[in-house]
């Protein structure tokens, strides 16, 4: 049997999964968390390394040389060096697509929050100010309905296609950006350049993979683009968004508010200018966290690793 290493289980498997069906095909060792400069250590031995966050650096590669695959459990793995993994003729698979309704249910829970301030109002009430209140109804910020505003999406795969049609059935109106309009159509969805995107948004909603072209586009002269009603949603990747402009743009009203589930770092320095912004709600990355969906993760990441050991690779990232 192989020697099967996982780095950082306890994001994905807090206690509620179970690892039972990889310690049967494998000898197995779990970690809660492994930081990168006891990666090597513990993946000495191991054939197979799963990580969700763990550092496989291209010199920590090269301090294993029992290694024959490495899977991440996660959709994005730049956690790992790819080249090197190449070089040594080792796959790295990942996991598509687990979470695109939960991704979409976080998306407008972000929404909701920001247009009826849920949260306010229920602590307003439990604080006692209904039981004090005059009126039969009091508000404590403006209250936004969806029906009829224009949401615009920045990148219509398959999370932005399912947010897209939550915001369909709120009667809103779909504007998206995206690289494949022709390949992708969807009915009730127009598409648009990225600056009328921005422009004609009410909210606008970031749904693209990170990667060198798109790093940081959200900067301040985007944002003063935006209507100064417009609300900002990133439930993809923290460094879209250059933060400081953000928090900038927050604090001189030139956006309305913005509802983010990722920051550039993460966990954030108690200093990012976003943790004191005025009308920013932060959630801590937990968009991928129902139990649903990081029980499929933990179900294909296994999947992953028996069709390896049956001599096929799938998902494998490796070009």
């Amino acid at each position: 049997m192989k020697n099967i290493v996982v780095l950082d289980g306890y994001a994905l498997n807090p206690g509620d999964l179970d690892w039972e069906p990889l310690t049967a095909i494998g000898n197995v060792k779990i970690y809660d968390r492994t930081p990168e400069h006891e990666v090597a250590a513990r993946a000495a031995g191991a054939q197979i390394v799963l990580t969700n966050k763990a550092i496989l650096s291209a010199t920590t590669i090269a301090q294993l040389p029992e290694l024959e695959y490495i899977g991440v459990m996660a959709t994005g793995y730049n956690v790992v060096d790819i080249a090197a993994a190449k070089a040594r003729g080792i796959p790295v698979t990942n996991v598509p697509a687990y979470g695109t309704a939960s991704v979409a249910q976080q998306t407008f829970a972000l929404v909701l929050e920001l247009c009826n301030h849920t949260g306010l109002h229920a602590d307003s009430v439990r604080a006692g100010e209904w039981s004090r209140c005059k009126d039969f109804s009091y508000w404590k910020a403006a209250l936004i309905e969806l029906d009829q505003l224009t949401l615009g999406i920045v990148g219509l795969g398959e999370i932005g296609r399912a947010v897209a049609r939550i915001a369909l059935a709120f009667g809103m109106k779909v504007i998206a950006y995206h690289h494949h309009p022709e390949r992708d159509k969807m009915e009730g969805v127009t598409f648009v350049d990225l600056a009328t995107c921005f422009r004609e948004a009410d909210i606008v909603s970031l749904h693209c993979p990170l990667n060198t072209n798109n790093r940081e586009f959200v900067n301040i002269d985007l944002l003063r683009t935006m209507k100064k009603t417009a609300l900002l949603i990133n439930t993809s990747r923290g460094p879209l968004i250059r933060e400081q402009d953000l928090a900038e743009a927050l604090k001189a009203g030139v956006i309305a508010g913005a509802g983010l589930d990722v920051l550039s770092a993460e966990p954030p320095a108690e200093n990012n200018p976003l943790l004191t912004a005025p009308n920013a709600i932060i959630t801590p990355h937990i968009a991928w966290a129902t139990r649903a969906a990081r029980k499929r993760l933990q179900q294909t990441a296994i999947e992953n690793v028996k069709t390896f050991l049956n001599g096929t690779v799938i998902n494998n990232v490796v070009r």
